[in-house]
């Protein structure tokens, strides 16, 4: 199995000679951690969504938004096409006001294959810029990048 993206079955001899197939390449546009970083630090926004732009050759802004209904973030991630998203997540159980960020790797089931594939091979382009992230989620479906999914995940401390 590929140490990189988990996809593919590559024999250790050659995983370990050369890198993975699947590796994109793609570079991550200077926006992207500015967005990022207004979400973290300065508190402008409520989520981003990033995506690939139409060559598939760098990660983009796709969105940013202060909306603060959780619904609304769920309407911005496509039905049919992944997505990365950051969300800062404010919840109190009994233990006062916390804010975790969250990173929202998004593919749902009705997504091309192609494009599953490029994003799973991307993500660690992304996040690896995204410092500070409490929680990662991974979704598939609308279920598990519901509130109460996410809440659960996040206040456990779930990576």
């Amino acid at each position: 199995m590929c140490t990189i993206c988990h996809l593919y079955p590559i024999p250790l001899a050659i995983a370990s000679s050369r890198q993975c197939a699947a590796v994109t390449g793609v570079a991550v546009n200077d926006s992207c951690l500015e967005a990022f970083t207004d979400l973290k630090l300065k508190h402008t926004s409520k989520y981003v969504v990033y995506k690939l732009n139409d060559q598939n050759t760098e990660i983009i802004v796709d969105k940013t938004s202060n909306e603060k209904e959780y619904d609304s973030f769920i309407a911005d991630l496509p039905e049919t096409e992944c997505r990365w998203a950051v969300y800062d997540l404010e919840y109190d159980q009994g233990e006062g006001k916390r804010n975790k960020i969250l990173f929202v790797a998004w593919s749902p089931d009705q997504a091309k294959i192609k494009n599953k594939m490029l994003y799973a091979s991307s993500k660690d382009a992304l996040r690896k810029k995204l410092v500070g992230v409490a929680t990662d989620v991974q979704a598939t479906d609308y279920d598990e990048v519901s509130y109460e999914s996410v809440l659960d995940k996040a206040s456990r401390g779930a990576r």
